[in-house]
């Protein structure tokens, strides 16, 4: 059973190897909590290119090699490749680094919660990597409480603090 803590990753260096759509949308969630990311990977999406291109990431065009991860803070195996993730987790062990390894949930010493940040709340939904779908649907449950209650709120003159 995972205990969900809350960690600051503001100047957090976080290393993403990877750059197709799960690497993106981790990217994406991570970008708001301040963190320094950089990105390994020989191809990036153009919505990567474009945070790149924005100064939000770094990116390495090249593929992983062993040592990559020193310095690192956090790390994220997104390749498509079993063997390449495996070795980056390998690493991450080796130097007590918390790594998310994309496609082996057994090789995750986190997982990515959905995130719902609304009037000063961080929720983080999870259902501990069993189902995805059921954490989708109640993170989306969550928000759509806080989009009701800010529309009966606007109808009644009530001020947003955020």
């Amino acid at each position: 059973m995972r205990f969900p803590i809350y960690i600051e990753m503001e100047e957090k260096k976080v290393l993403v190897f990877g750059g197709g759509t799960i690497a993106a949308r981790r990217i994406h969630t991570l970008l708001p909590f301040g963190c320094r990311i950089t990105v390994i990977a020989p191809r990036i999406s153009d919505e990567l290119m474009n945070e790149a291109a924005a100064g939000r990431l770094i990116w390495q065009e090249r593929r992983y090699r062993e040592g990559d991860l020193k310095g690192a803070d956090m790390v994220l195996a997104a390749t498509d490749i079993r063997q390449v993730n495996h070795a980056i987790y390998i690493e991450a062990k080796d130097l007590q680094i918390p790594v998310n390894v994309c496609d082996c949930k057994e090789e995750c010493d986190f997982y990515f919660p959905g995130i719902v940040r609304e009037s000063g709340l961080v929720i983080g939904v999870t259902a501990n990597g069993a189902d995805h779908r059921l954490a989708r649907e109640a993170t989306e449950r969550i928000r759509n409480l806080f989009e009701k209650q800010a529309a009966v709120d606007g109808k009644n003159g009530v001020a947003d603090e955020t």
